[in-house]
């Protein structure tokens, strides 16, 4: 959607911040936030309806359940730091949290933002440069949903609601016969007490920085996570494209557990196969890729933030 931007003038006395701002007319953020509210609509429709019938689906509620953010905070459209938002003064958005007047319309507050959350911005762009950074894996095949039913008690499946693919047997020999890697700590966290020495690596929440990997499932995922938190220093678009990557990917680490989700019209990658394997490692590839763009586009709205901090803004420890 084409956008009219105007740079204001650059006048004696302006902040370095007001400089660098960009402007979007009434009549072009209106229009960027009715199709950004559409697109979050239908990202969380299944879920909405679901609530009211009490029925779950494993791949579309899981992204509202295993992080904590509400629908309606995608629906929330921002324009990301630097963005002057013209004629707002008779909507609700003029007294949203981290916005503050510029003109005759607001801006995203970064210097506020920055200040007030150093440490989880500092943590944010450390995770995601250092795991864009390394080698993807792709030899995990999504073992880490197998270990989290390892030699597992009946009745105390984690998504009990779901049947097995195989029998409890067939599983465990799944976990026993292939090598386990997994380096994210929060998938690690769920494996069953006898599963966690297959693990062949000991992630651990202190260590995660040193751990991720662009290969990994669950790190494609969080960058989502990541980028909700950055709350309106991140653009509608972009929290949406995160959001869809994370779903996507959700999609084939269901594909790929020991769960029979064929029920949601979904195909089983049968992993404890050779040519599962292989199916699974390539979707694996194309997720590694589209999470390395997605993070680089996270770190750049953090650095237009840091960018349009006024000339006086003091420095900002991580």
């Amino acid at each position: 959607m084409a956008s009219s931007i105007l740079t204001p003038t650059v006048a004696h006395g302006v902040t370095r911040a007001q400089e660098q701002a960009k402007t979007l007319t009434l009549d072009d953020w209106r229009a960027r936030e009715a199709a950004h509210q559409e697109r979050a609509d239908e990202f969380t429709a299944g879920w909405r309806s679901r609530r009211a019938t009490g029925e779950q689906h494993p791949v579309d509620d899981f992204l509202f359940t295993y992080y904590p953010y509400k629908p309606s905070l995608l629906r929330r459209w921002h324009p990301g730091a630097g963005v002057v938002l013209d004629g707002v003064q008779e909507f609700e958005r003029a007294t949203w949290r981290w916005y503050a007047p510029e003109g005759g319309g607001v801006v995203v507050d970064a210097t506020a933002f920055l200040e007030a959350k150093p440490s989880l911005i500092g943590f944010v762009e450390r995770i995601l440069s250092q795991t864009a950074a390394r080698p993807a894996q792709f030899a995990c095949f999504g073992l880490h949903e197998w270990a989290m039913v390892y030699k597992v008690a009946e009745g105390e499946v984690r998504h009990e609601s779901i049947p097995l693919r195989l029998s409890a047997a067939a599983t465990d020999e799944v976990v026993e016969s292939n090598r386990i890697a997994c380096s994210h700590f929060d998938a690690f966290r769920f494996f069953t007490p006898d599963a966690l020495s297959t693990n062949h690596l000991s992630p651990t929440r202190e260590h995660q920085e040193q751990f991720e990997q662009p290969g990994c499932l669950h790190a494609g995922m969080d960058v989502y996570k990541w980028a909700i938190k950055l709350g309106p220093l991140v653009s509608g678009e972009l929290l949406l494209d995160c959001f869809e990557l994370a779903r996507d990917i959700r999609q084939l680490d269901m594909q790929a557990s020991p769960y029979d989700v064929s029920q949601f019209g979904l195909e089983a990658v049968q992993i404890e196969t050779r040519e599962g394997k292989a199916v699974y490692a390539a979707r694996q590839k194309v997720f590694a890729a589209r999470s390395n763009v997605l993070r680089a586009r996270v770190l750049d709205a953090i650095a237009q933030a840091r960018a349009v901090q006024p000339d006086n803004a003091s420095g900002l420890a991580d």
